[in-house]
């Protein structure tokens, strides 16, 4: 596997799981603030999706 395959994979679980936190981050914050919480659970999502983005990305990638 090349470096740079290996470094998408990497930043697809960073992405994913950072993306989970906040989302579940930004959920319980919500209760107390509404705006902040909406806030960092919408970064949340946006990670989430770059990280299913990357997944495409790497599912396309040749294999070395």
């Amino acid at each position: 596997m090349s470096k740079h395959a290996a470094l998408v994979e990497k930043l697809v679980w960073v992405y994913v799981y950072a993306g989970m936190l906040l989302l579940g981050l930004g959920l319980a914050v919500q209760r107390s603030d509404a705006a902040i919480g909406w806030t960092i659970a919408a970064v949340g999502i946006v990670s989430i999706a770059v990280g299913i983005v990357l997944v495409y990305v790497r599912s396309r990638m040749k294999r070395e």
